[in-house]
Order: C-alpha cells, then sequence, then structure tokens
C-alpha cells in the first residue's frame, strides 16, 4: 500500500504534551476515530479505500531513546560575565582587574547593564546555559541569579536587554518549515507580567542582534528581510533596520550593510561591517528624524584601518565606543575604548588578562563601567570542570539529548558504554565512558584516531580510523580493529590492555569513517585508493591485510563519505557530492543496497533548494526507519563574528525518515553540532557525571579563524 492509495489529513493535539501535530487526511470516508490510549504517539494514519486492504500506522516522531553529540569548543568555553570600572583603570605598569559579575555555573554571556542606582551597580541581564538551554537572568555581583520568565519550547534565546520594565530579546521558539531560512526573530514581554510574549519582527522575517535606544522607543537590529539564507556564514548580508516599539511594522532601512548595532544617544546608532579594504570597522549613522520619515545621510566609517573592530557598545554620553578589537601581532580579541573626537583607541583588557579572549562589550547607563564576557579561568571561583556528558534541552519527548565532551561518540551493543575520540591530536587516541557519564579510560594512547563504530555483536570490538583527518586521498590513513577485555573496565584502571589489527594496507591511502554490519562480519568504509573517495566492504576480522575480502561498493569522480550500516543490514546510508562532483561544499543523503544496488538520494530540502544541502554525520535509528545528521538546513543563528570559531556554517542536529518525510530539526543553536549517534535506551547520568576523572575547562577554543590580519594593507 502507498501513501497516494489513500491519506487522511487532521491535525491532533497530545495531551502528554500540548503539542499540535500535523496529520494527512485524503481520500474518502469512512473516517476512524482514535485515542491517544491506543495510539499514545503521532502517526501517519493510511486507510484503505476498499475493506481488503489493511490500514497503516506510520510513526510521526522519530522513536524515543538517546542523541549523543559534539558541539565545536563549547567544553572548553568556561564564560563568564565581567565588567571593568573606566573611572579607575589605569594603563601599566598600575594594575587594573577585571570583576566578574556572574556565578561560574555553566556558561553567561551576552549580558546588558540594567539601570541602577547608587547602591545597585553592576545590576545585569545575561545568558546562561545552566538548564540545557539558553536562558536569561537577572543578577548583581554577591547575589545569587534569578531567573527570568522564558518560552519552554524555545531552544535558543539571546541578547536580552531591559527598558523601562520591558525585556526585549531574539528567539527561535517560532519554528518555520522553510529550509534555509533563520528562525530568529524580536520580541518583548513585561519583566514582571503574565508571561505574554509579542513578536515585533513581523512574519516570515529574520533579524539578529537587537539594541534598544536609552529612552526604550526605538530598536534597531541587523536584519536579513524575508530572503532564504544565502549560504553567507562569516559577515551575513543583513542590513541595519530601526522601528519604533510602539509600531514594530514602520521598518526603515538605515543602511543595506552591517550588524550588531548599537545606540549613542537617541539619534545615532553605530554598527559594525567588513569596510572595502578588508577590516572590520565601526561605522555610525545619524537617524535626524524621531518619527523615521526622512532619509538619513549615507554610514560614515568610525575606526581606522589597521585593526579589525566589531560588535561595538556605544557609550550614551555620544564621546566613545567600547569595540572588540583584533591587532596585527596579537592572536586574541580584546575590549577596547575609541574615543570618537580625538580618534585614538585606548586598551581596557589586554593589561589585565593578555592571552584570553574578551568578547561583545556592553555599557553601563553612565558610560562608567564596560562589561563582556571572557573564559572565567582555570583557578576561578565556580565549575572549573566540564562532564563527559552534557544534558541539552531537546524539543522530541521521549528522545534524550546529550553532548559529549568529545567527538564520533559509539555505543557498546547494550548501551552501557561509549567510545569516542576526546581530541583529535596525535595523542588522542580512543577513549570509552560508562554511559552514566562517569569514569573515562583509554586506548590507544599516542595514536591520532578519528571515527568509531562499536561491534554491534561484541562487547569487547571497536573499529576506528587511525591517521590524520581532513587529508587527500593518498594520505595514509588506516580502518583499525580494537580488540580488548571488558572485564578490564573498572575503576582503578586508567588504561586499558588491547590488541591492535590493522584492516587496511598502507598503500591504499586515505581508509576512514569505518562502520560495523549489524552481524558483526564486515565493515564498510570509505578509501581513496582509486584517487576518489568512494565505499568498500572489508572483512571485520581479517581485513584486506591478513587475506579478508575487500569490496568496491560505489565508484565515480566524486565524494562518497561518511557511511552508516542500516541495522536491518539491508542499505548503507553515506554522504555524497556526486550529484555536484565540482564542489566539495554540498552534500546530500544517498542509500545503497549492500549489493550495490537500489541507490538513490534522499532529498530533505526539495526541488532547487536540495542542491544546496550539507548534510553529513548520518547515522541510522534503533529500528532502521529514521536517519539522523547534521544539516546547514537552519540557516544561522546569531552573527558568527561575535562567536568564537566555528568551521562549518553546517550546525544543527535534524531526523528524517527513510523515504525524505518527517523532517525535524533537534538541536537550535549558535554552535556548530556534529557527529551524533543514536541508541534506544534513555540514559540516567551519575550524580557528579564522573567528578573523579573530568577535564578541566582550560579555554582552549579558537577565535574564528577566517578572522585574519594577513594580507591586509593599513
Amino acid at each position: 500500500m502507498t501513501i497516494t492509495d489513500s491519506i487522511i489529513l487532521i491535525r491532533s493535539l497530545d495531551p502528554s504534551t500540548s503539542e499540535i501535530f500535523p496529520y494527512f487526511f485524503a481520500g474518502p470516508p469512512p473516517f476512524i476515530s482514535l485515542t491517544w490510549t491506543k495510539y499514545p504517539l503521532p502517526h501517519l494514519i493510511l486507510f484503505p479505500n476498499t475493506p481488503t486492504k489493511q490500514t497503516h500506522l506510520i510513526p510521526m516522531l522519530p522513536p524515543a531513546g538517546t542523541i549523543v553529540f559534539n558541539t565545536v569548543g563549547r567544553p572548553q568555553y568556561g564564560f563568564d560575565v565581567f565588567s571593568v570600572d573606566l573611572h579607575n583603570h589605569h594603563p601599566p605598569p598600575h594594575t587594573t582587574q577585571d570583576h566578574r559579575l556572574t556565578d561560574g555555573v555553566s556558561i553567561n554571556f551576552n549580558a546588558q547593564f540594567i539601570d541602577y542606582d547608587d547602591e545597585q551597580q553592576n545590576n545585569i541581564v545575561f545568558v546562561s546555559e545552566r538548564t540545557g538551554s539558553p536562558r536569561f537572568y537577572l543578577t548583581r555581583p554577591g547575589t545569587k541569579p534569578n531567573s527570568l520568565p522564558f518560552l519552554p519550547n524555545s531552544l535558543f534565546q539571546d541578547r536580552p536587554s531591559i527598558k523601562n520594565n520591558k525585556l526585549y530579546f531574539a528567539s527561535t521558539h517560532e519554528q518555520n518549515d522553510t529550509v534555509f531560512k533563520s528562525w530568529s526573530a524580536v520580541y518583548s514581554t513585561e519583566v514582571n507580567g503574565d508571561g505574554t510574549i509579542t513578536r515585533l519582527t513581523p512574519k516570515d522575517t529574520v533579524d539578529y542582534s537587537p539594541a534598544v535606544s536609552l529612552n526604550g522607543k526605538f530598536i534597531a537590529v541587523a536584519s536579513y528581510g524575508s530572503r532564504r539564507w544565502g549560504g553567507d556564514f562569516r559577515e551575513l548580508k543583513t542590513e541595519i533596520v530601526v522601528f519604533p516599539v510602539s509600531n514594530p511594522e514602520h521598518r526603515v532601512v538605515v543602511s543595506d550593510h552591517g550588524g550588531w548595532p548599537t545606540w549613542s544617544q537617541e539619534s545615532t546608532v553605530f554598527f559594525h561591517r567588513i569596510a572595502e579594504d578588508g577590516w572590520w570597522s565601526i561605522f555610525r549613522v545619524d537617524l535626524p528624524d524621531p518619527n523615521l520619515s526622512k532619509s538619513t545621510e549615507p554610514p560614515v566609517r568610525v575606526t581606522p584601518p589597521g585593526l579589525h573592530c566589531f560588535t561595538p557598545a556605544a557609550m550614551h554620553d555620544g564621546k566613545s565606543i567600547a569595540v572588540a578589537t583584533r591587532r596585527k601581532g596579537n592572536n586574541f580579541r580584546h575590549i577596547e575604548i575609541f574615543n570618537l573626537e580625538s580618534e585614538t583607541f585606548i586598551p581596557v583588557t589586554n593589561s589585565i588578562n593578555p592571552n584570553l579572549h574578551h568578547y561583545n562589550p556592553f555599557v553601563s547607563p553612565d558610560s562608567r563601567y564596560v562589561g563582556f564576557h571572557r573564559f572565567r579561568g582555570e583557578s576561578a571561583q565556580g565549575e572549573s570542570t566540564y562532564p563527559h556528558l552534557d544534558p541539552i534541552l531537546s524539543p522530541v519527548q521521549d528522545l534524550q539529548l546529550l553532548r559529549l565532551n568529545g567527538a564520533f561518540p559509539t555505543f557498546s551493543p547494550d548501551g552501557d558504554f561509549i567510545a569516542f575520540n576526546h581530541t583529535l591530536d596525535p595523542n588522542g587516541g580512543v577513549k570509552i565512558i560508562r554511559s552514566n557519564g562517569s569514569k573515562l579510560w583509554t586506548l590507544l594512547k599516542g595514536r591520532t584516531c578519528f571515527h568509531n563504530s562499536w561491534s554491534p555483536t561484541e562487547k569487547n570490538v571497536i573499529y576506528t580510523s587511525i591517521g590524520p583527518i581532513f587529508e587527500s586521498v593518498s594520505k595514509t590513513v588506516q580502518i583499525a580493529r580494537i580488540e580488548f577485555d571488558p572485564l578490564h573496565l573498572t575503576d582503578d584502571k586508567e588504561e586499558i590492555p588491547f590488541k591492535l589489527t590493522i584492516l587496511t594496507r598502507d598503500e591504499t591511502g586515505n581508509n576512514a569513517f569505518p562502520s560495523c554490519s549489524p552481524d558483526g562480519k564486515f565493515i564498510v568504509f570509505r578509501s581513496g585508493r582509486s584517487g576518489h573517495k568512494n565505499l568498500y566492504i572489508v572483512d571485520a576480522v581479517n581485513g584486506e591485510v591478513n587475506g579478508g575480502n575487500v569490496r568496491r561498493l560505489t565508484q565515480g569522480n566524486w565524494i562518497d563519505t561518511m557511511p552508516c550500516w542500516s541495522p536491518k543490514g539491508d542499505v548503507i546510508a553515506f554522504s555524497s557530492n556526486r550529484h555536484n562532483p565540482n564542489n566539495a561544499e554540498v552534500f546530500g543523503i544517498y542509500v545503497v543496497g549492500t549489493d550495490g544496488s537500489g541507490l538513490r538520494r534522499i532529498e530533505v530540502a526539495k526541488g532547487v533548494e536540495a542542491e544546496r544541502e550539507r548534510l553529513n554525520h548520518v547515522c541510522f535509528s534503533s529500528d532502521g526507519e529514521w536517519l539522523l545528521f547534521t544539516a546547514n538546513l537552519g540557516g544561522v543563528t546569531a552573527e558568527s563574528v561575535s562567536l568564537p570559531n566555528q568551521f562549518q556554517p553546517y550546525g544543527d542536529l535534524y531526523v528524517v525518515r527513510l523515504d525524505g518525510s518527517g523532517l525535524r530539526r533537534l538541536t537550535c543553536n549558535a554552535y556548530e553540532n556534529g557527529t551524533p549517534t543514536w541508541h534506544d535506551r534513555n540514559l540516567v547520568l551519575c550524580s557528579g557525571n564522573g567528578d573523579g576523572d573530568r577535564e578541566k575547562v582550560k579555554g582552549a577554543f579558537q577565535e574564528p579563524l577566517w578572522i585574519t590580519c594577513e594580507n591586509l594593507d593599513n
């Protein structure tokens, strides 16, 4: 029976989640009444046109279980919010300290000062991820943060500010089904109100980085308009748009190029953008008419070439702006004050913490204090370690999301252990943790390893790639079989003895991304031995080195990579650019039979938009009916220049059924998420989550690698 035989389209409310799910209804009556007692999860109900056909139920939600994944750099952030008193700030050799405003729990960032009197200095509203997703908090030094009302279905909230007892912010809680379109929009709510949320961004429009004027009457945003995301990542092609809070539909474009607006007094907006000479610079635009009915003058560049300046915060006296800078010969981002009258810079953070990055300055209403967020430091009070597994808010009931302090996780057959790569450096090797988050062991210490596959039939066998990642087809990377005794996985051991078998020959070049068949007999992997990266299948015990068979599965002058064997054993899913072999920036999802037959593409984005897909790290649900993968389909959630390094513009996890239907987004944040794995168990993390051997947070994240001072003229 096919969907075209007969489908019924209805909408139904799941009482357990108060969430409305779609059902599809077409075709003739009779209609059948269903209850949630009988069908506890939403299903697509296929009704027969004749009594001789059987009614089919297709799940509308992915199956329950646990997804473990990696987020680039995030475990190392350790951000807290700090401020510096500019009245007591002196250049070296005098000593100046910054003052921490947040409590060292989780990561805390993107703050704004709140209006205060002499008894309430340094009150701030800020973002914290202590509950598994970004939430807003109020605090002042020495007090416990107070949570502000939040949207329970919002996976991402950012850039909060409070004016006249109203909270203004960006959020992604209103989802849309359009691929390559961000969910980011600007909202407001009363701080002490009934929780009513007002959308200030028009429907079908994307707004980032809201800034509220000093009197609270106007908002400036970096707007992407109603366009789909065009693929820009390093600098978003946004406009600076201003609108009255009382009439948000009256939107005026004051600059057709710019981001991260900030208000100076009531009629000037500063913002950043890349100037024609290649330097990130601060520009200003003046609004001569408070009613926004007159055209504005063209933006004027404020900061000079020779250094990068971004994420400005205007001093409210109209004389200076605080900016984050990157200078030649300095690999760290620092906060400086730029005097608009003398056109000179005053360093702030370089003399305090010269070897730490400082992000996104903000200023107090009296221009006395400048705030920012930075790594809190290893010796600072607060959380100094990061758990092996960190719970993340999931949009799907009974589907658990856990962020791993590492990459390329794989579950043991019973789900009791997780193997992964803690780092991808020469000493990274393979790590194993209990799936409750406790205890860490090491295999293959001193070897560069990436991407692991635990044998579905053997508790003591893990497959991995040994060699450098992101290399050419000819670079030697080998598939290895690791055997060990699970009885050695005890609390008194750190390193586990093992037997290592190399399955691929040295002269075959780059062999990587192994995935084991459900019967444990074969490995599918990607190899560059032909001069192109295609898929091969080899004996899982002997490999090709010890006389085992190796068989080519795919062939062509394109890239077939990251294969995953279906738990049913019938098909293999993988990523490939075979639909556009000349473009190594686009990857779609394909499936193929284990004998090479039945090759087909699963188009997640449809039509012409499918040519823009960048879908990787694909894996199966335990029932083999759903695919989990990393995608660029959601566009960009926040301005990338305001964040530490993210390597790729695809950074969210999605699931889809094998027929390409049922697409659902699982993560929505400003990070790059990837390398997921999926198990049908729901995990219960231990108390402390591996306190004894957790890694210290060292702030070892990078600036965006594309922000460089090289090859730019003064």
